[in-house]
């Protein structure tokens, strides 16, 4: 189970993904996000993710997420079905062309994609050492 987005109904994984979707969408796109995060968490630009997720998840209801693995997407290709159906009111598209954006929104979203490369860089040496833990024997010896 999941969030659905409160403003345009986009499933998130869980609270702190549902936190970093209404962040990121109010910042590159100002719109109906911004304002649901002005009225429900006046000081939400000031909190990282792990603060702002209860805070939204108290306003979100929860909804069905299906977790797609890389494996599953075909090469050259992204995870999302493409429906015939017109974006909600106010709501973000999951999709759009970087020619669309502005140079301060192109560099938001560059430094989002380093942001996101690094903290998947950092959870893939976490776990590499957190196998090498497990190999260990009872006296730490390996």
């Amino acid at each position: 189970m999941g969030y659905a987005c409160p403003v345009c109904e986009t499933p998130q994984r869980d609270a702190e993904h549902l936190a970093n979707h209404l962040a990121f969408t109010a910042m590159l796109h100002g719109d109906a996000h911004e304002r649901w995060l002005d009225e429900r968490v006046p000081e939400w630009a000031d909190l990282g993710a792990d603060d702002l997720a209860p805070a939204v998840a108290d306003h979100a209801d929860e909804t069905g997420y299906d977790e797609v693995f890389e494996e599953s997407i075909p090469e050259g290709g992204h995870a999302y079905a493409h429906e015939d159906h017109d974006t909600p009111p106010g709501g973000a598209s999951s999709t759009f062309a970087a020619d669309d954006l502005d140079g301060d929104a192109r560099r938001t979203l560059a430094e989002a994609r380093e942001m996101t490369r690094a903290m998947l860089e950092a959870d893939a040496d976490a776990g590499d050492e957190n196998e090498d833990e497990g190999d260990a024997d009872d006296d730490g010896k390996a």
